[in-house]
């Protein structure tokens, strides 16, 4: 079963006033989510990125790094699940009830080449 990799974007204030207790249960969410697909033996890992944090490295020759994830989109990336699923339709209704598209996020699915 081909691999997938769910790049979750968001705004980066997106979560700016949102209470202590109220986080914690909207991780709570995602969790649930995770496990009910692992159970279904899709989920393979994630991770969410620490927040505001990172660098952006540009260039061969003359290399340049920059404090980021800092660009002039209007999202940033917050985390990613790898899944597995037997092509994109599936990818995509897996993804579909994750709750970061219920709290305004992106997802960007793109599939993973096998390492040959």
């Amino acid at each position: 079963m081909p691999g997938y990799l769910a790049i979750l974007y968001t705004k980066p204030d997106r979560w700016t006033g949102v209470s202590q207790e109220e986080m914690r249960r909207i991780m709570l969410e995602y969790r649930a989510w995770r496990e009910r697909l692992d159970a279904r033996g899709h989920f393979i890992h994630g991770h969410k990125l620490v927040d505001g944090s990172g660098r952006v490295m540009r260039g061969r020759q003359r290399m340049k790094v920059v404090d980021g994830p800092f660009s002039e989109s209007k999202e940033v990336v917050g985390g990613y699940f790898a899944l597995r699923a037997n092509g994109y339709d599936e990818a995509v209704a897996l993804l579909s009830d994750c709750p970061h598209l219920q709290y305004d996020g992106t997802i960007e699915v793109r599939e993973l080449e096998e390492p040959r």
